[in-house]
């Protein structure tokens, strides 16, 4: 029998990641047709895209013809990108450049994901109008890359962004649940960056963020340009350790805040946190309170099984 496939398309890249699962996830569940792609984790689920490879891209996207392309792939390790900086600017710039001229022939809106690290972390709150001046190579090739966007595709979106973290597949996927197993083993102390203020936000908010702005831009071509979204919880990293230790009743007093800037590593912003009033003005956001969406997302990794049994009853 006929199944009904709905007539708005989108095609996501970066679709195996954090965020592009939950990108993918939310059009999919909102009468879009969705395509994702990804590289190594690609299959069964995706289609396989090398994005350095313009003939690939290109075939994609015009067999396609999406209305809507939401760019997530990218390197965006800071000490990767310091360590490997040409493989980090071939995917985060020369990728989304192309891309971006990929889109255009086609007349897609295309979402390119950015970051808060174009800011130095001076002089926050940061409005999108507001000059970047990004620490570390990792904001400066988001950067180039926001630049790539827009001077090939004037009709394009940057979406900046911060810290992330959701429903991951391994504690690594995100600088936020990456803390859980230091939060759980507290029979040895652990020193947690309290210098750094940072404000966590759910891949799932992004993604509706991401959804809506598309939906926006349906009805208005004058949608378009740099956008800013976020959490509103401003966390240090030991903070957000403390409240998920809180959200799972477990002890928190081996967590050591340490108040001095580290010295290892890329340098990182004190406090790039983002105004999002441009996009709450235009009726678009999607906010879940910290501690709901780090017990949703952890869980399934808590060591002690007897708590799954009461974290939710």
């Amino acid at each position: 029998e006929d199944v009904d496939i709905p007539s708005r398309r989108v095609l996501i890249t970066g679709a195996t990641g954090l965020l592009g699962r939950a990108v993918f996830k939310e059009f999919n569940e909102n009468n879009w047709n969705a395509v994702g792609c990804g590289y190594r984790r690609a299959q069964p689920r995706f289609e396989q895209i090398n994005l350095l490879d313009s003939i690939a891209v290109h075939d994609i996207i015009h067999d396609f013809q999406p209305h809507v392309i939401v760019h997530c792939a990218a390197e965006r390790r800071p000490d990767v990108v310091e360590s490997q900086p040409d493989a980090a600017s071939q995917l985060n710039v020369a990728a989304s450049g192309n891309l971006a001229k990929e889109a255009a022939g086609v007349g897609a809106f295309l979402i390119y994901i950015s970051t808060d690290y174009v800011f130095d972390g001076t002089s926050p709150p940061y409005k999108e109008s507001d000059v970047p001046n990004p620490l570390n190579l990792y904001g400066k090739t988001k950067l180039e890359g926001e630049k790539a966007v827009l001077e090939n595709n004037e009709g394009a979106a940057v979406l900046r962004i911060p810290v992330l973290y959701g429903e991951v597949e391994r504690l690594e996927e995100s600088a936020v649940t990456v803390m859980f197993d230091k939060v759980q083993f507290s029979n040895k102390s652990a020193n947690m960056d309290h210098w750094q203020q940072r404000f966590p936000t759910n891949v799932k908010d992004v993604a509706a963020v991401c959804r809506q702005l598309a939906e926006k831009r349906m009805l208005d071509p004058s949608v378009k340009g740099t956008f800013h979204w976020s959490g509103n919880e401003q966390m240090t990293k030991y903070e957000m350790a403390c409240a998920i230790a809180d959200a799972f009743n477990l002890p928190s007093s081996h967590l050591r805040p340490i108040t001095d800037c580290p010295v290892v590593g890329a340098l990182r912003p004190r406090n790039a946190q983002l105004d999002c009033s441009k996009l709450e003005m235009l009726g678009i956001g999607q906010r879940t309170p910290f501690r709901a969406g780090i017990k949703e997302s952890l869980w399934p990794f808590l060591v002690d099984k007897r708590w799954r049994q009461t974290v939710f009853h």
